[in-house]
């Protein structure tokens, strides 16, 4: 296995990890609101509704994936590995 292809593997893998922490973040936030809300009493339309929550978080997850894609892509991938290698090099 080359170099390079180490590389590509670390930052595909660190892209996995910001995608699941940012969806579970955003599940536990929403289950956390909801957990509060459900002992009040009903005024009206205030606040948002079980499924406006559900929307937002399919928004969410849809976002990190768009920013997995993006940060998978060659582009971004030889950027962040030019920067890395730099950062790595540097003499103190």
């Amino acid at each position: 296995m080359s170099m390079n292809d180490l590389r590509v593997r670390t930052t595909r893998c660190t892209a996995r990890r910001l995608i699941d922490a940012v969806c579970t973040g955003v599940v536990a936030r929403t289950r956390a609101i909801l957990t509060r809300t459900r002992g009040r009493q009903n005024h009206g339309d205030a606040g948002m509704t079980t499924s406006e929550y559900a929307m937002g978080t399919i928004a969410a997850c849809a976002f990190a994936a768009v920013l997995y894609q993006v940060i998978t892509s060659e582009t971004v991938s030889g950027a962040l590995e030019s920067i890395i290698g730099k950062a790595l090099s540097a003499q103190f």
